[in-house]
């Protein structure tokens, strides 16, 4: 930590030169000031400027331009705008250059203050510590998990309201068999974060495999609970699957697992749910899906323009071709580009055109397909666009007899 603190005073310097700096000029400007107010003359000239208004009034009086009640108020004007300007000339005697210097290094001292506890509350501080025990526990031959865990333990009675430090222990005791100290780590963890559901369903399911598999009360409240915040949480649909697996179930732990893996960003996970996918489905009596890799699964689009609107484009146009599920509760499954010169065309959608590892072609049985035209070339819908869609189109081997055919015959209001 000694380099965070080293840089942190780095950074303190320049504000500490800004308090100083104004100093090592006072005493020039105080002499500037003095010199300045020694030989002011406006006092002066104002007792001259009232001196020759009244030679005029009283010369006015004499030729008999004004009478002597209107001299009188003339001139009670003129004597009260002299002691009006007179008195604002009166001015406060100057302090000494030396003056309030005691308070500058008590504003030092309090900026320092204030900056070291600010980070101390709000800083990354813990975390930088948490990364050098991971990066000393890993660069040391003998170091261990378990000397990982006791270095853990010691920084969650250190940082007790760290998120990162009770995240890190519910993995370490999850990881050792610990599955007590894990739920009480994952427990503090979400008194901190919040019953966010990724927090919910990690705890549903270290409490049914705690539970040897069981659906107890317990579990099936964090479950609800889960699933009203987000339905289509993998972990729990996992989990559920496997309930149902285990129960004889399989085409309601085929439909947990399908759905989970929809919505799966871990690779490795979601190629175990598909083994238990097919594992289910022999049991079932029924073949097993191939892989979308073995298989090459997707969907060939013949896409086409209505010659009706084909005046209303330029051929630079972009056409979007998308893939998408049937509910619309996922991303776009497959995404393609081309230019309106370039159709009519024939187009493979499958996974190597998917937008994310989460929303896969291959993940569903049937995609709707909707082909736009967009003039600006922007992914969103714009009113004027040109579209056209096709339903429940089935999503299986790519084959050049199975064709979807989409025209391009609409525009979007």
């Amino acid at each position: 930590m000694t380099p965070l603190w080293i840089a942190i005073a780095l950074l303190l310097l320049p504000a500490l030169w800004l308090l100083v700096a104004p100093m090592r000029g006072a005493r020039v400007l105080r002499d500037q000031l003095d010199h300045f107010e020694a030989n002011d003359t406006s006092a002066e000239q104002n007792v001259a400027i009232f001196q020759r208004r009244m030679a005029s009034l009283e010369a006015a009086r004499e030729r008999g331009d004004i009478d002597d009640a209107r001299f009188n108020e003339d001139r009670l004007e003129l004597e009260r705008s002299l002691l009006e300007d007179t008195a604002t000339q009166a001015k406060r005697p100057l302090k000494a250059a030396s003056a309030g210097r005691l308070v500058v290094p008590l504003v030092m001292v309090a900026v320092v203050g204030a900056s070291t506890f600010w980070y101390q509350q709000n800083g990354a501080e813990g975390d930088l510590t948490l990364y050098a025990i991971q990066e000393e526990i890993r660069n040391d031959p003998e170091g261990s998990l378990m000397m990982f865990l006791e270095r853990m333990e010691a920084e969650a009675e250190r940082q007790p309201n760290n998120p990162n430090v009770w995240s890190s222990l519910f993995r370490l005791y999850r990881d050792t068999g610990q599955p007590d100290k894990a739920v009480d780590a994952l427990e503090r963890l979400i008194a901190i974060e919040g019953r966010i559901p990724p927090l919910l369903a990690q705890l549903a399911q270290l409490r049914f495999f705690m539970a040897e598999r069981e659906l107890t009360p317990e579990v099936q409240a964090l479950v609800d609970e889960t699933l009203e915040l987000d339905p289509r949480q993998p972990t729990v649909l996992g989990l559920l699957g496997i309930h149902a697996f285990d129960n004889g179930d399989y085409e309601t732990a085929v439909d947990r697992w399908r759905r989970a893996v929809a919505n799966i960003s871990d690779p490795e996970t979601a190629a175990s749910l598909r083994d238990g996918i097919r594992v289910a489905q022999e049991r079932m009596g029924v073949a097993p899906e191939p892989s979308a890799a073995a298989q090459g699964q997707g969907v060939r689009v013949s896409v086409s323009l209505d010659e009706a609107l084909a005046d209303r484009v330029s051929d630079d146009a972009t056409v979007f071709i998308t893939a998408r599920d049937i509910d619309g509760e996922l991303p776009p499954l497959a995404v393609t580009r081309a230019r309106v010169s370039e159709l009519p065309m024939t187009v493979v959608l499958d996974d190597a055109a998917a937008m994310s590892p989460q929303a896969q072609i291959s993940q569903v049985r049937e995609a709707r397909l909707v082909v736009r035209v967009s003039e600006s070339g922007q992914a969103t819908p714009q009113p004027g666009d040109l579209f056209g869609d096709l339903e429940s189109v089935s999503v299986g081997p790519i084959r050049e007899d199975a064709t979807a055919n989409v025209v391009i015959n609409r525009v979007f209001e």
